[in-house]
Protein backbone atom coordinates (compact mmCIF):
# COMPACT_ATOMS: atom_id res chain seq x y z
CA UNK A 1 0.00 0.00 0.00
CA UNK A 2 1.44 3.34 -1.04
CA UNK A 3 1.80 5.90 1.88
CA UNK A 4 -0.49 8.85 1.53
CA UNK A 5 0.39 12.75 1.88
CA UNK A 6 -2.74 15.01 1.18
CA UNK A 7 -2.01 17.89 -0.86
CA UNK A 8 -4.27 21.83 -1.15
CA UNK A 9 -5.55 19.78 -3.96
CA UNK A 10 -7.34 17.45 -1.67
CA UNK A 11 -8.98 20.81 0.19
CA UNK A 12 -11.22 21.26 -3.50
CA UNK A 13 -14.47 19.36 -2.19
CA UNK A 14 -14.40 21.55 0.89
CA UNK A 15 -12.99 24.89 -0.28
CA UNK A 16 -13.74 25.17 -3.92
CA UNK A 17 -11.46 24.75 -7.27
CA UNK A 18 -11.07 28.94 -7.08
CA UNK A 19 -9.78 29.07 -3.67
CA UNK A 20 -7.69 26.50 -4.02
CA UNK A 21 -5.97 28.06 -7.52
CA UNK A 22 -5.81 31.23 -5.51
CA UNK A 23 -3.73 29.55 -2.45
CA UNK A 24 -1.54 27.88 -5.88
CA UNK A 25 -0.82 31.19 -7.32
CA UNK A 26 0.31 32.74 -4.45
CA UNK A 27 2.97 30.02 -3.98
CA UNK A 28 4.63 30.38 -6.91
CA UNK A 29 6.52 33.61 -6.09
CA UNK A 30 7.68 31.73 -2.80
CA UNK A 31 8.95 28.26 -4.55
CA UNK A 32 12.93 29.18 -3.86
CA UNK A 33 12.16 29.88 -0.59
CA UNK A 34 13.53 27.66 2.23
CA UNK A 35 11.43 28.02 5.70
CA UNK A 36 12.76 26.62 8.96
CA UNK A 37 10.39 26.18 11.81
CA UNK A 38 11.92 26.05 15.55
CA UNK A 39 9.47 24.57 18.82
CA UNK A 40 9.86 22.62 21.43
CA UNK A 41 8.24 19.14 20.94
CA UNK A 42 7.27 16.57 18.23
CA UNK A 43 4.12 15.74 20.27
CA UNK A 44 1.54 17.05 22.93
CA UNK A 45 -0.40 20.32 22.22
CA UNK A 46 -1.56 22.27 19.18
CA UNK A 47 1.45 23.24 18.27
CA UNK A 48 3.19 20.17 16.84
CA UNK A 49 -0.23 18.79 15.75
CA UNK A 50 -0.63 22.23 13.38
CA UNK A 51 3.44 22.14 13.05
CA UNK A 52 2.83 18.36 11.30
CA UNK A 53 0.40 19.25 8.70
CA UNK A 54 1.26 22.65 7.77
CA UNK A 55 5.08 21.47 6.93
CA UNK A 56 3.83 18.97 4.51
CA UNK A 57 0.80 21.39 2.98
CA UNK A 58 4.25 23.92 2.99
CA UNK A 59 6.33 21.46 1.09
CA UNK A 60 3.57 20.08 -1.30
CA UNK A 61 3.35 23.51 -2.80
CA UNK A 62 6.97 23.35 -3.62
CA UNK A 63 8.29 26.07 -0.10
CA UNK A 64 10.62 24.02 1.31
CA UNK A 65 9.70 23.84 4.79
CA UNK A 66 11.94 22.09 7.68
CA UNK A 67 10.90 21.36 11.52
CA UNK A 68 13.29 21.36 14.18
CA UNK A 69 12.62 20.42 18.43
CA UNK A 70 15.11 21.61 20.75
CA UNK A 71 16.66 19.87 23.41
CA UNK A 72 16.90 20.61 27.08
CA UNK A 73 17.14 19.64 30.31
CA UNK A 74 14.61 18.60 33.07
CA UNK A 75 15.69 21.71 34.74
CA UNK A 76 15.52 24.05 31.26
CA UNK A 77 11.84 22.56 30.71
CA UNK A 78 10.74 23.34 34.53
CA UNK A 79 11.50 26.91 34.08
CA UNK A 80 9.77 27.67 30.41
CA UNK A 81 7.08 25.58 31.50
CA UNK A 82 6.35 28.49 34.41
CA UNK A 83 7.56 30.88 31.59
CA UNK A 84 4.34 29.50 29.58
CA UNK A 85 1.73 29.43 32.58
CA UNK A 86 3.37 33.73 33.75
CA UNK A 87 2.57 34.28 29.81
CA UNK A 88 -0.62 33.21 30.80
CA UNK A 89 -0.94 35.35 34.07
CA UNK A 90 0.34 33.24 36.29
CA UNK A 91 3.31 34.05 39.00
CA UNK A 92 7.38 33.07 38.36
CA UNK A 93 10.46 34.03 40.27
CA UNK A 94 12.43 34.34 37.64
CA UNK A 95 16.04 34.06 39.31
CA UNK A 96 18.92 34.84 37.55
CA UNK A 97 19.81 31.28 37.90
CA UNK A 98 16.84 30.52 36.36
CA UNK A 99 17.62 32.69 33.54
CA UNK A 100 21.22 31.36 32.93
CA UNK A 101 19.96 27.94 32.38
CA UNK A 102 17.25 29.40 30.14
CA UNK A 103 19.67 30.83 28.11
CA UNK A 104 22.61 28.09 28.25
CA UNK A 105 20.38 25.66 26.80
CA UNK A 106 19.24 27.74 23.89
CA UNK A 107 23.08 28.90 23.11
CA UNK A 108 23.94 24.70 23.20
CA UNK A 109 20.98 24.30 20.82
CA UNK A 110 22.05 27.04 18.64
CA UNK A 111 25.70 25.44 18.39
CA UNK A 112 23.69 22.09 17.15
CA UNK A 113 21.29 23.96 14.79
CA UNK A 114 23.06 26.01 11.80
CA UNK A 115 19.97 28.20 10.90
CA UNK A 116 20.79 30.24 7.62
CA UNK A 117 17.01 29.94 6.05
CA UNK A 118 15.48 32.53 4.11
CA UNK A 119 12.59 32.46 7.01
CA UNK A 120 13.05 31.42 10.39
CA UNK A 121 9.78 30.95 12.60
CA UNK A 122 10.46 30.20 16.73
CA UNK A 123 7.18 29.07 18.26
CA UNK A 124 6.59 30.17 21.78
CA UNK A 125 8.74 30.92 24.56
CA UNK A 126 10.92 27.89 25.31
CA UNK A 127 13.33 28.86 21.51
CA UNK A 128 12.79 32.56 21.57
CA UNK A 129 16.05 34.02 22.43
CA UNK A 130 18.12 31.67 19.80
CA UNK A 131 17.95 34.82 17.78
CA UNK A 132 20.40 36.33 19.64
CA UNK A 133 23.08 34.02 18.11
CA UNK A 134 22.57 33.85 14.16
CA UNK A 135 22.95 36.41 11.43
CA UNK A 136 19.57 36.61 9.79
CA UNK A 137 19.37 36.53 5.89
CA UNK A 138 15.52 36.90 6.06
CA UNK A 139 12.95 37.41 8.20
CA UNK A 140 12.69 36.05 11.80
CA UNK A 141 9.15 35.56 13.01
CA UNK A 142 8.29 34.76 16.74
CA UNK A 143 4.84 32.83 16.43
CA UNK A 144 3.23 32.82 20.01
CA UNK A 145 0.29 30.41 20.75
CA UNK A 146 -0.32 31.38 24.05
CA UNK A 147 -2.68 33.88 25.51
CA UNK A 148 -0.52 36.62 26.14
CA UNK A 149 -3.50 39.47 26.75
CA UNK A 150 -2.11 39.26 30.54
CA UNK A 151 1.59 38.50 30.96
CA UNK A 152 3.29 38.76 33.95
CA UNK A 153 4.96 42.02 34.22
CA UNK A 154 8.35 41.06 34.97
CA UNK A 155 8.38 37.97 32.76
CA UNK A 156 7.59 40.62 29.86
CA UNK A 157 9.61 43.38 30.58
CA UNK A 158 12.91 40.45 30.35
CA UNK A 159 11.31 39.04 27.23
CA UNK A 160 10.39 42.17 24.98
CA UNK A 161 13.63 43.29 24.52
CA UNK A 162 14.39 39.47 22.39
CA UNK A 163 10.89 39.98 21.03
CA UNK A 164 11.50 42.75 19.27
CA UNK A 165 14.45 41.38 17.31
CA UNK A 166 11.99 39.86 15.35
CA UNK A 167 10.53 41.20 12.06
CA UNK A 168 7.31 40.29 12.79
CA UNK A 169 4.89 38.22 15.36
CA UNK A 170 2.00 36.07 15.03
CA UNK A 171 -0.55 35.79 17.73
CA UNK A 172 -4.10 33.93 17.51
CA UNK A 173 -6.17 36.83 18.03
CA UNK A 174 -5.68 40.50 18.27
CA UNK A 175 -6.90 40.60 21.68
CA UNK A 176 -3.25 39.17 22.13
CA UNK A 177 -1.31 42.37 20.64
CA UNK A 178 1.11 44.24 22.84
CA UNK A 179 2.87 47.15 22.58
CA UNK A 180 5.75 46.02 20.58
CA UNK A 181 7.89 48.10 17.85
CA UNK A 182 7.48 44.42 15.73
CA UNK A 183 4.51 44.38 13.44
CA UNK A 184 2.19 41.82 15.06
CA UNK A 185 -0.49 39.43 12.51
CA UNK A 186 -3.63 38.02 13.86
CA UNK A 187 -3.46 34.18 12.65
CA UNK A 188 -5.99 32.01 14.14
CA UNK A 189 -5.18 27.84 14.30
CA UNK A 190 -7.14 25.79 11.86
CA UNK A 191 -7.49 21.73 11.87
CA UNK A 192 -6.42 19.24 9.10
CA UNK A 193 -9.57 17.57 8.20
CA UNK A 194 -7.20 14.63 6.46
CA UNK A 195 -5.39 13.98 9.48
CA UNK A 196 -6.06 10.43 11.32
CA UNK A 197 -6.96 12.55 14.57
CA UNK A 198 -9.78 14.16 12.44
CA UNK A 199 -10.69 11.83 9.10
CA UNK A 200 -13.85 9.91 8.97
CA UNK A 201 -14.55 6.88 10.97
CA UNK A 202 -16.95 4.11 10.45
CA UNK A 203 -19.17 2.51 13.06
CA UNK A 204 -16.92 -0.57 13.62
CA UNK A 205 -14.18 1.53 14.01
CA UNK A 206 -15.67 3.95 16.13
CA UNK A 207 -16.74 0.67 18.30
CA UNK A 208 -13.38 -1.04 18.31
CA UNK A 209 -11.26 1.90 19.08
CA UNK A 210 -13.87 2.58 22.55
CA UNK A 211 -13.92 -1.32 22.86
CA UNK A 212 -10.07 -1.72 23.15
CA UNK A 213 -10.08 0.45 26.10
CA UNK A 214 -13.08 -1.28 27.73
CA UNK A 215 -14.94 2.64 27.49
CA UNK A 216 -18.74 1.70 28.28
CA UNK A 217 -21.47 3.07 25.49
CA UNK A 218 -24.14 1.96 27.20
CA UNK A 219 -25.33 5.78 28.53
CA UNK A 220 -24.21 9.02 26.67
CA UNK A 221 -20.85 10.06 26.81
CA UNK A 222 -18.90 13.23 27.98
CA UNK A 223 -15.55 13.69 27.08
CA UNK A 224 -12.68 16.39 27.93
CA UNK A 225 -9.82 16.06 25.59
CA UNK A 226 -6.72 18.20 26.98
CA UNK A 227 -3.11 17.92 27.68
CA UNK A 228 -3.07 17.22 31.31
CA UNK A 229 -2.66 20.86 32.66
CA UNK A 230 -4.24 22.89 35.22
CA UNK A 231 -5.04 25.42 32.73
CA UNK A 232 -7.45 23.07 30.83
CA UNK A 233 -9.05 22.40 34.37
CA UNK A 234 -9.62 19.13 34.56
CA UNK A 235 -10.68 19.10 38.08
CA UNK A 236 -13.46 21.72 37.75
CA UNK A 237 -14.72 19.00 34.47
CA UNK A 238 -14.93 16.13 37.12
CA UNK A 239 -16.93 18.75 39.51
CA UNK A 240 -18.92 19.81 36.64
CA UNK A 241 -19.64 15.77 35.80
CA UNK A 242 -20.89 15.19 39.38
CA UNK A 243 -22.98 17.66 39.79
CA UNK A 244 -24.71 16.93 36.31
CA UNK A 245 -25.15 13.15 36.64
CA UNK A 246 -27.47 14.19 39.80
CA UNK A 247 -29.83 14.73 36.43
CA UNK A 248 -28.68 12.76 33.91
CA UNK A 249 -26.99 9.57 33.63
CA UNK A 250 -23.70 9.46 31.40
CA UNK A 251 -20.20 8.42 31.80
CA UNK A 252 -17.10 11.07 31.92
CA UNK A 253 -14.33 10.13 29.61
CA UNK A 254 -11.33 12.75 30.47
CA UNK A 255 -8.58 11.69 28.08
CA UNK A 256 -5.30 13.32 28.10
CA UNK A 257 -1.40 13.12 27.39
CA UNK A 258 1.67 14.85 28.58
CA UNK A 259 3.41 16.90 26.29
CA UNK A 260 7.19 16.04 26.08
CA UNK A 261 8.26 19.69 26.94
CA UNK A 262 5.64 19.77 30.35
CA UNK A 263 7.04 18.40 33.50
CA UNK A 264 3.52 19.37 35.41
CA UNK A 265 1.42 17.27 33.19
CA UNK A 266 2.88 14.19 35.21
CA UNK A 267 1.71 15.73 37.90
CA UNK A 268 -1.90 16.72 37.22
CA UNK A 269 -2.51 12.85 36.05
CA UNK A 270 -1.72 11.34 39.15
CA UNK A 271 -3.49 14.28 41.05
CA UNK A 272 -6.91 13.22 39.51
CA UNK A 273 -6.10 9.51 39.64
CA UNK A 274 -7.97 8.93 43.20
CA UNK A 275 -11.51 10.37 41.49
CA UNK A 276 -11.91 7.65 39.14
CA UNK A 277 -14.36 4.91 39.60
CA UNK A 278 -17.02 3.22 36.85
CA UNK A 279 -18.31 6.01 35.73
CA UNK A 280 -15.19 8.13 35.84
CA UNK A 281 -12.95 7.49 33.12
CA UNK A 282 -9.37 9.06 33.45
CA UNK A 283 -7.04 7.50 30.62
CA UNK A 284 -3.66 9.02 29.68
CA UNK A 285 -2.89 7.16 26.06
CA UNK A 286 -1.17 8.29 22.94
CA UNK A 287 -3.92 7.01 20.50
CA UNK A 288 -5.27 9.82 18.07
CA UNK A 289 -7.77 7.28 16.87
CA UNK A 290 -9.09 6.85 19.95
CA UNK A 291 -9.39 10.96 19.93
CA UNK A 292 -10.90 10.57 17.05
CA UNK A 293 -14.18 8.29 18.08
CA UNK A 294 -14.40 9.50 21.20
CA UNK A 295 -15.07 12.91 19.62
CA UNK A 296 -17.54 11.43 17.32
CA UNK A 297 -19.34 9.16 19.92
CA UNK A 298 -19.63 11.62 22.32
CA UNK A 299 -22.88 13.38 23.45
CA UNK A 300 -20.93 16.49 24.58
CA UNK A 301 -17.24 17.39 24.37
CA UNK A 302 -15.94 19.76 27.05
CA UNK A 303 -12.89 21.93 26.87
CA UNK A 304 -13.44 23.78 30.26
CA UNK A 305 -10.29 26.07 30.05
CA UNK A 306 -9.51 28.63 32.35
CA UNK A 307 -7.14 30.26 29.65
CA UNK A 308 -6.62 29.03 26.14
CA UNK A 309 -4.64 30.56 23.65
CA UNK A 310 -7.02 28.52 21.04
CA UNK A 311 -7.99 25.23 21.71
CA UNK A 312 -7.84 23.21 18.81
CA UNK A 313 -9.68 20.31 20.22
CA UNK A 314 -12.53 22.99 20.14
CA UNK A 315 -12.37 22.57 16.46
CA UNK A 316 -11.87 19.22 16.16
CA UNK A 317 -14.88 18.24 18.38
CA UNK A 318 -17.34 20.29 16.23
CA UNK A 319 -15.62 19.42 12.81
CA UNK A 320 -17.28 15.89 13.44
CA UNK A 321 -20.38 17.35 14.49
CA UNK A 322 -20.15 17.08 18.31
CA UNK A 323 -21.71 20.29 20.74
CA UNK A 324 -18.58 21.71 22.88
CA UNK A 325 -19.06 23.03 25.95
CA UNK A 326 -15.89 25.56 26.07
CA UNK A 327 -14.73 28.18 28.93
CA UNK A 328 -15.34 31.44 28.28
CA UNK A 329 -11.90 32.33 27.60
CA UNK A 330 -9.69 33.25 25.01
CA UNK A 331 -9.52 31.32 21.59
CA UNK A 332 -12.44 29.00 22.87
CA UNK A 333 -14.61 32.54 22.39
CA UNK A 334 -13.64 32.39 18.63
CA UNK A 335 -14.87 29.13 17.69
CA UNK A 336 -18.37 28.50 19.80
CA UNK A 337 -21.14 31.29 19.35
CA UNK A 338 -22.78 30.80 22.33
CA UNK A 339 -26.23 28.90 22.73
CA UNK A 340 -26.06 28.29 18.49
CA UNK A 341 -22.84 26.03 17.79
CA UNK A 342 -22.33 25.08 21.64
CA UNK A 343 -22.16 27.19 24.90
CA UNK A 344 -19.51 28.71 26.25
CA UNK A 345 -19.19 28.77 30.28
CA UNK A 346 -17.72 30.26 33.74
CA UNK A 347 -18.07 28.25 36.49
CA UNK A 348 -18.96 24.83 37.64
CA UNK A 349 -22.62 25.38 38.31
CA UNK A 350 -22.94 26.67 34.62
CA UNK A 351 -20.74 23.40 33.39
CA UNK A 352 -23.11 21.11 34.72
CA UNK A 353 -26.46 22.95 33.50
CA UNK A 354 -25.64 22.82 30.04
CA UNK A 355 -24.08 19.17 30.52
CA UNK A 356 -27.88 18.14 31.57
CA UNK A 357 -29.54 20.38 28.23
CA UNK A 358 -27.18 18.97 25.82
CA UNK A 359 -27.34 15.40 26.74
CA UNK A 360 -31.04 15.73 27.36
CA UNK A 361 -32.03 17.27 24.59
CA UNK A 362 -31.45 15.64 21.27
CA UNK A 363 -33.32 17.76 19.37
CA UNK A 364 -30.69 20.85 20.43
CA UNK A 365 -27.74 18.32 19.78
CA UNK A 366 -28.65 17.83 16.20
CA UNK A 367 -29.26 21.69 15.44
CA UNK A 368 -26.25 22.27 17.16
CA UNK A 369 -24.02 19.50 15.48
CA UNK A 370 -25.12 20.88 12.25
CA UNK A 371 -23.92 24.69 12.74
CA UNK A 372 -20.28 23.16 14.49
CA UNK A 373 -19.40 21.67 11.46
CA UNK A 374 -19.93 24.33 9.28
CA UNK A 375 -18.70 26.58 11.91
CA UNK A 376 -15.60 24.85 10.93
CA UNK A 377 -16.04 24.13 7.57
CA UNK A 378 -16.20 28.11 6.86
CA UNK A 379 -13.49 29.55 9.35
CA UNK A 380 -10.75 26.71 10.61
CA UNK A 381 -9.68 24.82 7.94
CA UNK A 382 -5.92 24.11 7.48
CA UNK A 383 -6.63 26.00 4.03
CA UNK A 384 -7.37 29.38 5.55
CA UNK A 385 -4.07 28.78 8.49
CA UNK A 386 -1.77 28.15 5.46
CA UNK A 387 -3.23 31.33 2.79
CA UNK A 388 -2.84 33.30 5.83
CA UNK A 389 0.78 32.52 6.38
CA UNK A 390 1.39 32.97 2.45
CA UNK A 391 0.34 36.24 2.88
CA UNK A 392 2.38 37.06 5.24
CA UNK A 393 5.67 36.01 3.12
CA UNK A 394 5.03 37.96 0.30
CA UNK A 395 4.40 40.75 2.64
CA UNK A 396 7.93 41.49 3.49
CA UNK A 397 10.47 43.34 1.37
CA UNK A 398 13.96 43.70 1.59
CA UNK A 399 15.85 44.42 4.55
CA UNK A 400 12.73 41.75 6.05
CA UNK A 401 10.57 45.04 6.81
CA UNK A 402 6.71 43.87 6.81
CA UNK A 403 4.52 46.08 5.12
CA UNK A 404 1.09 45.46 6.47
CA UNK A 405 -0.78 47.23 3.00
CA UNK A 406 0.24 44.19 1.86
CA UNK A 407 -1.45 41.48 4.27
CA UNK A 408 -4.78 40.57 2.81
CA UNK A 409 -7.30 40.48 5.90
CA UNK A 410 -9.32 37.27 5.15
CA UNK A 411 -12.43 37.52 6.77
CA UNK A 412 -11.37 34.91 9.35
CA UNK A 413 -8.30 36.48 10.77
CA UNK A 414 -8.87 37.53 14.41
Amino acid sequence: MKPTIYTIEDYEPLIGKRSVEQIKEKAIPLQDMHIANVNSTYYGGGVSVLLSSLTILLNGLGIKTGWRVIQGSPDFFNITKRMHNALQGGKINLTDRKKRIYQDVLLQNVMRNHIDHDVVIIHDPQPLLMINHYRKRGPWIWRCHIDISEPHKALWGYLKPHIEKFDAVIVSSDAYKQDLKTPQVAIMPAIDPFSILNQDLTESEIAERLDYYDIPTDLPLVVQISRFDKWKDPQGVIDAFKKARKKVDATLVLLGNVATDDPEGVEVYKSLLDQREERILILSQEDTALVNALQRRAAVVLQKSIREGFGLTVSEAMWKGTPVIGGDVGGIRFQIENGRNGFLVSSVDEAAERIVQVVSDKKLREQMSKEAHETVKNKFLLSRYLEQYLDLFLAFEPEFRLVSDKLNNPKNSA
